[in-house]
């Protein structure tokens, strides 16, 4: 039987102490009211998590056309740095420690929800359809960024990370993956420019160092964490060359005072996988957290390898705010309820049980 006491024991991911190793990964929700403010409820899902050596809150907006999705929580205004310091405090006064990832939908937005064209890399729509408050429609063509542009996008997480200072977060993490901004300007097949944020990766990388050095000024060493999905095809993405695009933005990101990069492998076969990490690991040598699919033994297995510090778990945690207990018991974990992910009340969200059987308060 695979030891997970490595999994469990404390460290330091920059500036930040864990009290564990498994992380919490950011999931949409969207349990946010229509105008992006969290909720009493979501106040109670992180407190009922804080047992976890780092929560990542969920994708947070960092601007009104910034939006991909309804009832998604915004930090763009004081009422959202209200609502969100009552779940910092209400995580704190539990032990935990809490980051909020801060994105931007890019093209994913859609002028149903935001009332503007999205913005891009350049001007290329993902396929498919989205949903909006009203209903399943396609994904429009966006407009791609100007030169001039670009300093505004900067901005504008410069902005959010000093609102989630405001409300009492123990760092932010940079959402470069899963297809959203940051992630279409590093993948080839989303960034066709050629400016100096295209064709090579370093260029194609241009933005996201930008945004890290503008949350650096803000947080200060140690603070600052950034999130990269090499594979995951979600929001029709793809790049010629993930295993050169992806080690060369991890080289850049390791000459910067970063908290940790967080490596989510999801959308890889095994062998993407076994390929790809030894190579993020050797190009960042800093902190590192992955993510996807693992359980606790492989999670602790990867810990004690020293493939890297932290595991991060997402739907687990949905079902089992206990989760960190359960794993150090060898407790069964309770299955999550797929139709309550998004949206909703409190089903699905926080009445999941605790070991002992009685629901998490």
């Amino acid at each position: 039987m695979t030891d997970i006491a490595p999994l469990l024991t404390p460290t330091t991911l920059g500036g930040i102490p864990l009290a564990n190793r498994v992380v919490m990964a950011p999931m949409t929700r969207n349990r946010a009211d229509d105008r992006g403010v969290p909720t009493p409820a979501m106040t109670t899902y992180y407190r009922q998590r804080a047992s976890a050596g780092l929560i990542v809150a969920e994708m947070t907006q960092i601007s009104p056309s910034a939006q991909g999705y309804i009832l998604t929580p915004g930090i763009h205004n004081e009422a959202q740095v209200a609502a969100w310091r009552e779940v910092t405090e209400a995580v704190h006064a539990e032990g935990g420690r809490i980051v909020l990832q801060l994105g931007h939908t890019g093209r994913i937005a859609h002028p149903d929800i935001t009332g503007v064209q999205p913005v891009a890399p350049s001007a290329i729509a993902a396929e498919g359809l989205t949903f909006t408050q009203n209903g399943q429609v396609p994904f429009v063509e966006p407009r791609a960024l100007t030169l001039e542009e670009i300093p505004g996008i900067v901005a504008q997480f410069r902005l959010a990370a000093n609102f989630a200072r405001e409300a009492g977060f123990d760092g932010v993490e940079l959402h470069a993956a899963n297809g959203y901004l940051l992630d279409q300007f590093l993948r080839s097949g989303t960034n066709k420019r050629d400016d100096q944020y295209g064709g090579s990766a370093t260029n194609r990388a241009r933005l996201l160092l930008e945004v890290v050095s503008a949350a650096i000024e803000v947080w200060g060493p140690g603070r600052v964490g950034v999130r990269l999905s090499p594979f995951n095809p979600y929001n029709t993405m793809s790049d010629a060359d993930p295993f050169t695009t992806f080690p060369t933005v991890a080289a850049l990101l390791a000459l910067q005072p970063l908290a940790y990069l967080h490596v989510t492998y999801g959308g890889g076969s095994p062998e993407d996988r076994a390929r790809m990490a030894p190579l993020m690991r050797s190009a960042f040598t800093g902190a590192l957290i992955v993510n996807a699919g693992y359980t606790a033994e492989s999670g602790a297995e990867v810990i004690a390898a020293g493939e890297a510090e932290a595991v991060a778990y997402g739907v687990p945690f949905i079902a089992n705010p206990d989760l960190v207990e359960r794993f150090a018991q060898r407790a069964d974990l309770s299955a999550a309820d797929a139709s309550t992910f998004y949206m909703g009340g409190e089903k699905g969200y926080t009445d999941y049980a605790v070991m002992a059987g009685a629901v998490a308060e």
